[in-house]
């Protein structure tokens, strides 16, 4: 029997309470197991086929949904909300996202055919622009044993009435988290996701009517992930938030190069221990939007010997802290509450329309990350070299003034903390937001306090660098592009690494 909304919310309460239980440090390693499980059959079959925005710019309400929580461990259940309008019966395969051969993929079940229901469109609450869906579920999933952590999705399908009618698709998304030792803690950036998010018809943390940075806006996981709205218009992404644009790249590259690699989303990060069972912790591409809360767990990770890798760019910008959703269910709900550090005041007074309401509610980046995003916080350039002699750029042939194309972009950190002892800025350049606003950005590393290190590559476009894994579309912004896979990229990402793992 289909669970309806009632009997999924009496069973709500222990898969919250599992997500607040402290780590297990004692979780056994299993240094092979992303090499074993690539070495299973993969598919391509992941990708969607056939999709189309038929409500407004963002929406498919032909089939959309969502899933109960961020993150799942093996043996907690999922619940999966799906609408379908017209009615129609649906599937959902899951496939688990990797290398597997190249195709990226890997068929792990099929659930259904289901009976579809159209779900209700929730108001949007006025004092908060809040869109919380409370619909009934459509199925529910168990999370095998041997399920191994990764980012998984659920492709949905339509089942057509007759010959001649077509099917249609889209995605959910979720991550299968664990508690072992591994040698990377990889961080989706879905709270970013969520925060751009327009579903259902214009409602982002972007589009109070007061301003693009207003405070007290709050957006809710329970609702589907509409088409990213921003610079890279992909449809077959839809349901997937931000993955796949941004992140996939460096996932596809990690697993195919046989790391040793676990996966969490942000709010994981809150957990006790998730952090310190890993060498090094890595934050990837667009990871602007954090509750303090994470911040004082990476910079406590830091203290305890723990490298961080900040593949990424404006990250750690916008406090917004989590809260239950209406059911009770944990950290379901973000809101703006301000940003990270002190924005100048010749920032402010420069794009007075964004941040004349945005306030420091939360400490100086820089302190976890080396820099902080700075005004123009976005633009396109070049990834220039400044420190050749540095172990970083160890075999990449790269000299003084000897640059990666595009690697800079859309957005990027700079202004370097003048505080931090032994920082050292290993690139850093110009770029041009629209085109034309000159910017400044500055890549760096620094040491932890237990022969540890901090890196901050500085810009979103980084995985571009690293791999193209199958359906994936390069970016383009302010008139300036990465050119994909390159070889100096991927050799700085791999000393990375090795230095960390082996230190």
């Amino acid at each position: 029997m289909t669970p309806t909304r009632r009997s999924f919310l009496a069973s709500a309460t222990a898969p919250a309470l599992a997500f607040s239980a402290t780590h297990s440090p004692a979780a056994d390693a299993k240094p092979n197991l992303i090499r074993e499980e690539n070495a299973k059959p993969g598919t391509t079959d992941w990708q969607l086929t056939r999709v189309r925005i038929n409500q407004g710019k963002y929406r498919t309400s032909l089939i959309e949904g969502y899933v109960s929580h961020q993150s799942v461990r093996a043996g907690e259940t999922l619940d999966f909300f799906i609408s379908t309008e017209p009615t129609r019966r649906f599937t959902i395969d899951v496939y688990r996202l990797g290398y597997y051969g190249g195709t990226g993929g890997r068929h792990m079940t099929r659930l259904g055919p289901f009976d579809g229901t159209v779900q209700p469109t929730p108001e949007m609450k006025p004092e908060n622009r809040l869109r919380e869906c409370q619909w009934d579920s459509s199925a529910r999933l168990t999370i095998p044993d041997d399920w191994p952590s990764g980012v998984y999705l659920g492709k949905l399908s339509t089942l057509p009435e007759s010959e001649s009618e077509p099917y249609w698709q889209s995605y959910t998304i979720f991550v299968v988290r664990d508690d072992r030792r591994a040698d990377l803690v990889f961080q989706t950036s879905d709270n970013t996701a969520q925060a751009y998010n327009r579903w259902p018809e214009n409602e982002s943390l972007y589009t109070d009517p007061r301003g693009a940075h207003a405070p007290g806006v709050a957006v809710s996981f329970d609702r589907p992930y509409g088409l990213y709205p921003q610079i890279v218009q992909n449809p077959l992404s839809i349901g997937s938030g931000e993955f796949l644009l941004w992140e996939f790249p460096l996932a596809f590259w990690l697993e195919k190069e046989g790391y040793d690699v676990t996966y969490l989303c942000n709010v994981d990060v809150l957990a006790p221990g998730s952090l310190e069972r890993g060498k090094a912790f890595l934050s990837v591409a667009h990871d602007e939007y954090w509750d303090a809360r994470q911040f004082d767990r990476v910079k406590s990770a830091i203290q305890e010997g723990v490298n961080v890798l900040w593949l990424c760019g404006n990250s750690v910008f916008i406090d917004s802290p989590f809260s239950p959703a209406s059911d009770g269910r944990a950290n379901r709900v973000i809101t703006r509450r301000g940003c990270f550090g002190e924005l100048r005041q010749d920032e402010v007074d420069s794009y007075a329309a964004l941040f004349d309401e945005l306030k420091s509610t939360a400490p100086d980046e820089r302190e976890i990350m080396g820099v902080r995003s700075v005004v123009p916080f976005n633009g396109g350039g070049d990834w220039t070299c400044r420190n050749s002699s540095h172990w970083v750029f160890a075999g990449t042939g790269m000299k003084d003034g000897d640059f990666i194309p595009g690697l800079v972009g859309w957005e990027h950190h700079g202004e370097p903390d003048p505080d931090r002892e032994g920082l050292e800025v290993l690139a850093e350049g110009k770029v041009w937001a629209g085109g034309t606003r000159e910017g400044h950005y500055a890549a760096v590393i620094f040491p932890g306090p237990k022969d540890n290190f901090v890196f901050n590559a500085s810009t979103v476009f980084w995985n571009q660098g690293l791999d193209s894994p199958p359906g994936h579309m390069p970016p383009w912004s302010h008139f300036s592009r990465p050119h994909g896979p390159d070889a100096r990229v991927q050799r700085i990402t791999k000393n990375l690494l090795d230095r960390a793992i082996d230190a």
